[in-house]
């Protein structure tokens, strides 16, 4: 046979979710063993049976390099499969099958085809609806109370729709005739012909019967038999369900064999069958029903015993005659009460190959579900199988290669001496535990002392299957274990139960199918039966589940029930084994198996004596296991052996049951091996029964039977002495042991007693069973609870979740420890913790309801203390308080308000004391958040949020006042002060705010007093106000006019920089117009010391003028002009001091005698060499190479170094507009001081030249000049000495003359140093630099030095004659100055600028300025410029500042500007009369005015 089915089903269809899906069990355990733990497969077994039994049965995943080869030989290997069809397995379904057999088969003896309709687009069950009407008291009580409707919903059809009529009609059409049958109605008519007992058919007859049966006739087909499980006559039909198309009822079809029928019996008799003879004698064919023999073509014949019967006398009636065989009611009882054959497996006709049978798998499985085998999921596998087995609609059939002998195929294991020969490297798995082919023989498996080898048992079975192939419901022969090893391909999926729902399994299916168990009762054991995990779970069967893949062990626990099915072509091996847990179970297997007559594979008995017989090497365990059941097997013995004696038996005999056969020896009842003991009988010679079934031999006097038996009792007591001496040293341990463990109160011993007796089981090693496991566990619980209890004394405990600084996250509660104090007295040893334990519960308990009290008031600051205290005491205890989280967030919410009181004090008493910030505030409104809830708190809250609100608010409104652009007047911004200054809150910002308006009004009074005080302000003071204003973001409205001020003034020293300083200068202007304090190479020094140059500021010390940092700072310290004058003459003295020695030392180092090669001369420093340059100023010797370039001509003025050549020397009336500029400003600036006196230093030479060049006519100075000048000594100075040797006597010389000091006056010489010190730019300087460098001769001398001196008178009559028209030329520039605009002026006075620019130009061109080649020039030359009108020309000027400087202009000749201060002239006595100054009004001798 091969696989068949209907059409293949799409995957789509057997997706869609049903109501009645099959939904898994959940998983059983799965152990993935490590290396160590794999090596004992027993060892490991043994330890996961606790928890592996519970569910029945467990998988085991080897460790990874497990991996023994496969050694079965395939081409060798030829089975033959069994037959299942899928509906046919499941108990349910194959009941209803039954039933409908045996409607089908009632009918098909009727004459009639079964047909099965449809109601609701469903197929009908008709053995639901059988059993409902029985449920409710069958069809007439039915129709009186009219339950059909209840029964349609019973049956799951919707109310309303007219269903229970159409169920009525069935019911009574198909179902009702059966019923009447099986009650015997349809029998008790049939009676000996006598007319006068057929009252009753007329009564039933009135019933109307016949058109309730109408419906009945129709289509008919001969029925056919399912699975064959019915004997059949070889001619019978095959049942055949039809299908016919109705608005009411549908006919499913079911693939029968098919003969074709009439739908009707036609009036030609002559083709049917005759049921009656022709011509018939009219008395030998009567009715047995009604004892006639009229209607003779209404007289049907039975085709078994060929009584008639009227078509209308039979019950219920016929219409017309039957097309085919026909049976009477008494033959129908006869067929139908043959007993059902028991239902098997078929086995197919075909031999399949390996190969072969895995082609037709796959192929099936890939048709079926319309894909490749390996993509078809195992969930739908699984779903589509249960399907398949509930439903009567598909038949599904496939093949199961089972029970194949690996002794006659060979294992898929390697064994030794075996066909496979195995590599090197798979050697191990020859001797390995886990190959199959060891395991049920391994030395802890009580199965080694079976001695005859049971196939499936002890040598294990090959299992081939292929999609859907099953393994029903069954447990292990015996109640074993078994373990299954799947070695390739695709899952195996198993469902078991643990092994004590055995009986609630075995109760549920006897329930849900009676009548299956009622033919077989040792159903369960045969193999062929299924149920629906599903309805097995409803019912509170426990049932588990897993998928067994290649590779993978499962192993199932002593009476476990397990089942499942392939989910496609794989190869499996399975062996039972046992260990000695199992032999109480063993023998209890046998005692059942005697009430089910069920055979036994082997005998228990004879396996125990045979143990026995071996004591001396049985281990101490399993001799205690033995010993225990053979005192139990001999007790039994004893008992029945006395039954039977005093039942009569007096003949006995010995006989050697190990050597016969197993079937030999069977008892005649009950099926058991006999071993110990039997009885026979000589009447039934070959046959005993066993002494429990000693009534059940034969029918002769007991008194005949002969008690054959094994040994004697006094053969067994020594037997059991041995295996009880074997195993008294584990007895004794085993007893010691179970005394401690049941010792109570104050027999209870230590734990050291419990450790003494485990290491008394290592030393003697004895086996890991229950009560060593027990004592162990127990042992451990026991140390377990001291450590805790210590711990807990302690309050140290540590574990793996302890948090840092925190409880334990598995804590012991307070009801916990109770429990565990409570375990402590419950255990069976005593511990020494327990009272203290005790103790320190009690001390918990106190803390409690300490706790339980703080936790009932008022939350205050006055608490933290308290709860402080509580929460360090329970740190004593290490336990789980749940006092302690409200403990902590009281603690919390007290140190919160403790917080806020103590920011809040501590902000009063604050150097600020301005009240809390906003990050304080912010801060405790965050851990206020975090709190509990409470309502102290919460208006605590309130006012802080609050605040901080408030808060918030102004000084975003502060920081956007000083942000703001334009910035704000000082009244808003006043305003705004007077609004964060009532807000208790420290405001940054506020603050910053309040400095800032209190600056803005100390910086508004200084400016204030700035303008109102009489004196000019200093330029460092300015710009420090204006740094200081700028600073300041408020509308300042002097700021804009200081501001000015500073511009000017920068504007003013960056025009006075261009008048004086030189390209490129390293010199400051204040350097310039300042006296040097340092001259010489100490100037070299000014660059370091230029970073002094900014004014200091701080305390006032005693001025040490030795520096340019010096005087900056003693003139921006100054107080008036008067006492910057001063300083800058101590200046002025120091510099003519410290250039005299210079100049002294200068002139002593290039004397003639002085060795030149120790000179150090000009700026680089060697000795002189070739041609030299001599400053007229510091008197030193310079390299012509050095100081002046090739193109530069010899000087024709005095040549300076470039030391003392400093600024570009402007002439005086380009300096006198920068200083009336100056005083128009009104500042005060250190620079404007140094020009000033600078002005006045060069005014005071002019006098001092003028007046020396007055003296000129004087023949004393005269002759006192000439001699100075022209005198043999005199003549050459000893610095030009050197410049005349001859080249043998040095090595350098002089490019110019220098004037000559030897014999110079210290006037002249003091008056020349000062000119050529002055940074001005006069011709009287020019003219005494001729006159001391020629001395008085003449222009046209001839350069010999016998020049003869001027006369004094010439002299005298150029000064008188520039003096007399001074006064002329300055009213005459007077009245054109006036007269001409601003802008005409501006325009005059550029072409000077430029002049003066150009000539600064060429002098940075290293060109020495040339002396005026005119001799003295006019020193009334400054007269002609602007500034002379704004100098005032007073004797004793007072030089005002400030306020106080107001002009007048004299009105008389001079017409020169005075300050009315200095010339005592009120502003209204100039607006009202005209002013005289004294030089007028004497020189015109004419009145005022």
């Amino acid at each position: 046979a091969t696989p068949a089915s209907t059409s293949p089903r799409r995957p789509a269809t057997m997706t869609q979710p049903r109501p009645d899906e099959f939904k898994p069990p959940p998983e059983c355990p799965v152990f993935e063993p490590s290396r160590e733990e794999f090596a004992d497969p027993f060892a490991f077994i043994n330890k996961i049976r606790p928890i592996a039994e519970k569910s029945g049965i467990c998988k085991v995943r080897p460790p990874p390099d497990w991996q023994p080869p496969f050694a079965c030989d395939v081409d060798r290997l030829h089975f033959t499969p069994r037959i299942q069809r899928l509906n046919e397995l499941e108990a349910q379904t194959r009941v209803k099958l039954n039933f409908l057999d045996k409607i089908a088969k009632f009918w098909e003896l009727q004459g009639c085809t079964l047909k099965i309709p449809h109601v609701e687009r469903k197929i009908l069950d008709l053995y639901h609806l059988n059993k409902l009407v029985a449920d409710e008291g069958g069809f007439d009580t039915v129709c009186q109370d009219r339950r059909w409707t209840k029964i349609a919903m019973k049956m799951g059809f919707a109310p309303g729709k007219a269903v229970g009529s159409h169920l009525r009609g069935h019911y009574e059409r198909i179902l009702y005739p059966y019923h009447l049958f099986q009650t015997g109605s349809s029998l008790l008519c049939v009676q000996k012909p006598m007319l006068a007992q057929n009252t009753s058919d007329k009564e039933y007859k009135s019933h109307d019967l016949v058109q309730r049966q109408n419906a009945l006739a129709g289509d008919s087909c001969p029925p056919s038999r399912r699975a064959k499980r019915m004997k059949m006559e070889p001619e019978g039909p095959e049942l055949n369900f039809t299908q016919q198309t109705d608005e009411l009822q549908k006919e499913v079809p079911i693939q029968v064999k098919q003969e074709p029928v009439e739908t009707k019996l036609t009036a030609e008799t002559d083709k049917s069958r005759s049921r009656y003879k022709k011509p018939p004698p009219v008395d030998l064919y009567v009715c047995l029903i009604c004892g006639s023999g009229s209607d003779e073509d209404r007289l049907l014949l039975c085709d078994g015993c060929d009584d008639s019967y009227h078509t209308f006398c039979l019950i219920p009636p016929l219409h017309d005659v039957p097309k085919g065989d026909w049976r009477c009611p008494k033959c129908l009882s006869q067929e139908c009460g043959k007993p059902q054959d028991a239902f098997g497996f078929e086995q197919a006709q075909r031999d399949y190959s390996l190969r072969a049978f895995g082609e037709m798998a796959d192929s099936f499985k890939s048709d079926y579900f319309n894909m490749p085998v390996h993509m078809v999921p195992t969930e739908l596998v699984e779903k589509e199988f249960w399907r398949l087995v509930s439903t009567i609609e598909e038949d599904v059939t496939v093949e199961y290669g089972a029970d194949i002998a690996s002794k006659e195929f060979g294992s898929g294991f390697p064994i030794k001496n075996g066909r496979f020969k195995v590599g090197p490297g798979d050697e191990k798995y020859l001797n390995c535990g886990w190959n199959l082919n060891n395991m049920a023989m391994m030395t802890p498996s009580v199965l080694t002392h079976v001695t005859a080898d049971i196939c499936g048992m002890t040598l294990p079975w090959l299992y081939v299957g292929m999609c859907f192939s099953s393994f029903c419901w069954h447990i292990e022969d015996h109640w074993s274990y078994s373990i299954n090893y799947l070695h390739w391909g695709e899952p195996k999926t198993w469902y078991g139960a643990p092994g004590f729902a055995a009986v609630q399994l075995e109760a549920v299916m006897k329930r849900l199918a009676p009548e299956l168990f009622e033919s077989q009762p040792d159903l369960l054991h045969q193999l062929v039966t299924i149920m629906n995990p599903n309805t097995l779970m409803e019912h509170g069967v426990p049932i588990y589940r897993t998928n067994q893949c290649a590779g993978e062990f499962v192993i199932t626990f002593p009476r476990a029930y397990h089942s499942g099915f392939n989910q496609g072509f794989n190869f499996a091996e399975a062996v039972n084994f046992c260990t000695l847990d199992w032999m109480p179970l063993g023998r209890q297997c046998v005692d059942h198996y005697r009430l089910l007559n069920r055979y036994c594979v082997f005998s228990h008995d004879e396996m125990v004596c045979n143990m026995a017989t071996k004591a001396d090497c049985l281990d101490v365990v399993l001799a205690s296991a033995v010993h225990k059941d053979m005192a139990v097997m001999i007790r039994e013995e004893r008992e029945l052996r006395e039954k039977v004696r005093k039942m009569g038996v007096v003949q006995c005999e010995q006989a050697e049951y190990d050597l016969l056969q197993d079937d030999e020896r069977q008892c005649l009842k009950c099926r058991t091996t006999c071993y110990l003991s039997a009885l026979t009988c000589p009447c039934r010679s070959g046959l005993q029964v066993c002494l429990h079934h000693a009534l059940d031999l034969c029918s002769c006097p007991i008194s005949s039977y002969t008690l054959r038996y094994r040994f004697t009792l006094d053969d067994l007591y020594p037997m059991m002495n041995a295996v009880k001496q074997r195993a008294e040293s584990y007895d004794g341990w085993a007893c010691r042991v179970t005394e401690v463990l049941e010792a109570k109160l104050d027999k209870k011993r230590s734990v050291a007693m419990f450790r003494s007796l485990l290491e008394e089981s290592e030393s003697n090693l004895f086996p890991d069973n229950d009560l060593l496991r027990h004592l162990r566990l127990i042992t451990q619980d026991a140390e377990k609870c001291c450590s805790v209890a210590q711990q807990l004394l302690n309050g140290k405990r540590q574990t793996r979740f302890r948090s840092g600084g925190g409880k334990s996250q598995n804590q012991l509660t307070v009801e916990e420890m109770r429990s565990f104090v409570r375990q402590l007295y419950n255990l069976p040893c005593s511990l020494p913790q327990a009272p203290l334990l005790k103790e320190l519960l009690n001390r918990i308990e106190d803390f409690q309801q300490h706790s339980e009290k703080v936790l009932n008031e008022e939350v205050s600051v006055d608490s933290v203390p308290e709860i402080q205290g509580l929460l360090d005491i329970s740190f004593q205890f290490d336990v789980s308080l749940p006092e302690l989280p409200l403990l902590r967030e009281r603690l919390e919410q007290a140190r919160w308000l403790q917080a806020v009181r103590q920011a809040e004090e501590g902000a009063d008493t604050s150097s600020s004391g301005r009240g809390l910030s906003l990050d304080v505030m912010r801060k405790l409104i965050d851990q206020g958040v975090g709190l509990s809830p409470h309502p102290v708190l919460e208006k605590a809250m309130a006012c802080l949020q609050e605040l901080l609100t408030i808060s918030e608010l102004w000084e975003d409104k502060a920081r956007a006042l000083l942000k703001d652009r334009p910035p704000h007047t000082l009244e808003e911004l006043s305003s705004a002060v007077r609004e964060v200054e009532g807000i208790p809150a420290y405001l940054p910002n506020g603050l910053i705010l309040l400095d800032t308006v209190n600056k803005a009004k100390e910086w508004l009074q200084e400016a204030e007093a700035l303008q109102q005080g009489g004196r000019m302000p200093v330029l460092d003071l300015l710009t420090e106000m204006v740094q200081r204003g700028r600073a300041i973001p408020i509308q300042l409205d002097p700021l804009e006019r200081l501001e000015g001020l500073v511009n000017e003034v920068q504007a003013w020293k960056e025009l006075a920089a261009k008048t004086f300083l030189m390209k490129n200068s390293p010199y400051t202007l204040l350097e310039v117009l300042c006296p040097r304090c340092e001259v010489g190479g100490a100037s070299l020094k000014r660059k370091a010391k230029k970073a002094k140059e900014s004014p200091l500021h701080g305390k006032k010390k005693a001025a040490k003028l030795e520096s340019l940092s010096d005087v900056d700072k003693a003139l921006s310290e100054s107080k008036d002009s008067a006492s910057a004058m001063a300083t800058l003459g101590e200046v002025r003295l120091k510099e003519l001091e410290s250039l005299s020695t210079l100049r002294a030392a200068n002139e002593s180092k290039l004397l003639p005698a002085a060795d030149c090669s120790d000179v150090k001369v000009c700026v680089c420093q060697k000795p002189p060499m070739g041609a030299m340059l001599q400053c007229e100023l510091c008197r030193d010797a310079f390299h012509s190479v050095c100081v002046r370039g090739p193109a530069e001509a010899k000087p024709a003025h005095a040549w300076l170094c470039p030391l003392c050549q400093r600024s570009e020397k402007p002439p005086l009336e380009k300096i006198l507009p920068l200083l009336a500029s100056l005083q128009r400003i009104r500042v005060r600036v250190p620079e404007g001081d140094a020009l000033r006196y600078l002005i006045e230093r060069t005014v005071s030479w002019q006098r001092r030249a003028r007046q020396v060049s007055t003296r000129w006519g004087d023949p004393d100075v005269q002759y006192l000049t000439s001699n100075a000048l022209h005198s043999p000594a005199a003549a050459v100075s000893p610095s030009q000495e050197w410049s005349r040797s001859s080249a043998a006597q040095t090595v350098f010389y002089t490019e110019q003359r220098c004037i000559p000091l030897q014999g110079l006056s210290a006037e002249l010489e003091e008056l020349m140093v000062e000119g050529l010190l002055l940074q001005v730019s006069l011709p009287e300087t020019q003219q005494l630099y001729r006159v001391l460098l020629n001395g008085m001769t003449s222009p046209t001398g001839n350069g010999h030095g016998n020049t003869s001196p001027r006369e004094p008178g010439d002299k005298s009559k150029l000064l008188n004659s520039q003096g007399k028209n001074k006064d002329e030329r300055k009213v005459k520039h007077r009245v054109e100055w006036e007269g001409m605009p601003a802008g005409a002026r501006e325009r005059l006075l550029k072409p000077r600028r430029k002049k003066a620019r150009m000539s600064r130009e060429k002098r940075c061109e290293r060109r020495p300025a040339s002396a005026s080649p005119t001799g003295l020039s006019d020193l009334s030359q400054s007269d002609d410029s602007e500034e002379d009108m704004i100098v005032c020309p007073a004797e004793r000027c007072l030089q005002p500042e400030g306020d106080e400087v107001f002009w007048v202009q004299c009105d008389g000749s001079c017409n020169q500007w005075f300050h009315m201060a200095c010339v005592g002239v009120s502003a209204e006595l100039a607006e009202k009369e005209d002013y005289v100054c004294v030089s007028c009004a004497i020189k015109d001798a004419r009145p005022r005015k």
